[in-house]
């Protein structure tokens, strides 16, 4: 499939056309960023690292019944995925109290939730992505009621496959970040990644951060922890 003019650039991803009009060519880079653009640095091979943990548990969570954009991972950093429009919320999971959860309601981290938590954000850079709820969402005409209660259904079940998943690698998953599209039928699936820059992982035991916290924080051997969660995902066990 042949790779044509760049649609988008983010700060993690290119978007190319490619010569077959409901297929775009994803390129993974190794820029950072956080605090919404705030914090900029780079985390060597982190675009290749976070291409092939996404491709692998798109695929994983495809056979556990999500829909998901992933057609056919091209090299270790490109990726065809299905054309999506992106429904413009930012859809939070959280197992366990971390980052701006414990920050906003004044908790320590590290406490496990009786139950996972969801919320939204309005993906919109300009505004700093503010926390909204599914009124908020209705009202701003952001998603219809049908595609909020689809997407917050598909959300939970992500979180129960990779909570499974990710402890049989020893690793907690604490919340992650998930963004969904819709094809051009209207169908919702999920999108965008699921990575060390996407999802808080600690290890079990130690409760060592595996994740962006890591750059975000400052606490170095960023790219370690990057390769760390890489080799645990690919490393065999993956039954």
């Amino acid at each position: 499939m042949e790779k044509k003019e760049m649609l988008y650039e983010g700060k993690a991803k290119r978007v190319y056309a490619t010569d077959e009009p409901e297929v775009l060519l994803v390129d993974y880079k190794d820029d950072a960023t956080a605090f919404n653009g705030l914090k900029k640095g780079t985390i060597t091979g982190k675009g290749a690292i976070n291409n092939r943990m996404t491709n692998y548990m798109m695929q994983l969570l495809e056979k556990e019944g999500v829909p998901t954009h992933f057609v056919e991972e091209l090299s270790e950093r490109e990726t065809l995925v299905k054309k999506v429009s992106i429904v413009p919320l930012e859809v939070i999971i959280r197992n366990i109290s971390a980052g701006s959860f414990a920050k906003r309601y004044g908790v320590e981290e590290g406490i496990v939730f009786d139950e996972p938590t969801i919320e939204f954000s309005y993906k919109n850079d300009e505004l700093g992505d503010p926390l909204i709820n599914s009124y908020h969402a209705l009202a701003l005409g952001l998603a219809t009621k049908a595609e909020i209660e689809t997407i917050k259904k598909m959300a939970f079940k992500v979180n129960e496959v990779m909570k499974v998943y990710f402890k049989k690698l020893n690793v907690d998953l604490v919340d992650f970040k998930l963004e969904f599209g819709r094809l051009s039928d209207g169908t919702i699936v999920l999108a965008d990644e699921i990575s060390p820059d996407t999802c808080r992982f600690w290890d079990s035991d130690t409760h060592e951060k595996l994740d962006k916290d890591r750059f975000r924080r400052d606490l170095g051997n960023v790219e370690d922890a990057y390769i760390e969660m890489m080799n645990r995902v690919f490393g065999g066990n993956n039954d």
